[in-house]
């Protein structure tokens, strides 16, 4: 029997394949298709268990609403919590743009002050996605979003892979920098990366695990949508099809983990008991 916490990339979801397709931004959404088919499943068990069509959602560093406004539209309700008064006032307009503004509010700040501009304990789905890489400490960021959770809830968590980092500067030819973001403690490929910390499935899974969270499922993002030449993505009849299907196949077998762009890792506080 299939393990109901950890859901197989589903390509069937007419709202996910929605959410998926952007003809005006094709490369944007091959590298979140992945992330949507994995958080789409996580919000229809959550709809179906708590009989409620509209949930409340934290997004937090959520900036201009990438995910925010297309979860809104389904028919969620969505805080969007970030550092960056640029990225809510574009949220704030992308939001309106949609017909969608009733359904999303952004306020300022960031994971460490969490709890001062959003309810502890007031949401059904947690999403945590591009944070770890810039706090301070993980840990605590881990627990702050999971502190955020109703007593039954999902934390969607996002964050940059070593190993696709490692892979991207090697194949760029940068060879010292990979080795180094290898041996860095933070994957670091020196002092000009962007980022400032980057992870192995490994180390995300412990953080949700300590966090109590019982992880339900990991796949890896972006496993080849980095490496494949944009030109022949653009160019080439169905080749942009066939990339999404093949980071789909990818996203969920183990061994392309550890050379993914980003991790994505689902965790849900409680354990579906069986019947």
């Amino acid at each position: 029997m299939s393990d109901p916490m950890r859901p197989p990339v589903s390509h069937q979801h007419p709202q996910t394949a929605s959410l998926r397709s952007d003809p005006s931004r094709p490369r944007a959404s091959l590298r979140t298709a992945v992330v949507w088919e994995v958080l789409q499943e996580a919000l229809d068990r959550r709809v179906k268990a708590t009989g409620r069509q509209a949930l409340d959602v934290l997004d937090t560093g959520g900036g201009s609403g990438n995910f925010a406004v297309p979860l809104a539209r389904l028919g969620h309700r969505v805080t969007v919590v970030d550092p960056s008064p640029n990225a809510l006032f574009a949220l704030e307009r992308r939001a309106a743009e949609a017909g969608v503004a009733d359904r999303v509010k952004g306020v300022q700040g960031d994971a460490h002050g969490l709890f001062d501009v959003a309810e502890r304990g007031g949401y059904d789905v947690v999403l945590c996605h591009g944070v770890l890489e810039y706090v301070d400490d993980p840990a605590e960021g881990i627990r702050n979003a999971v502190a955020a959770l109703r007593s039954e809830g999902v934390l969607s968590l996002l964050a940059a892979g070593l190993g696709g980092a490692v892979l991207a500067r090697a194949l760029a030819g940068h060879f010292k920098e990979a080795k180094q973001a290898l041996q860095d403690p933070d994957g670091r490929w020196g002092q000009g990366d962007p980022v400032p910390r980057r992870f192995t499935a490994e180390q995300l899974t412990r953080l949700v695990e300590g966090a109590g969270l019982r992880v339900g499922a990991v796949h890896g993002v972006r496993v080849f949508a980095d490496l494949v030449p944009g030109v022949l993505v653009d160019t080439e009849p169905g080749a942009l099809e066939a990339l999404l299907k093949l980071e789909e196949a990818a996203a969920e077998l183990s061994a392309f983990h550890s050379v993914a762009t980003q991790l994505h890792v689902l965790g849900e506080t409680t354990e579906t008991p069986e019947t």
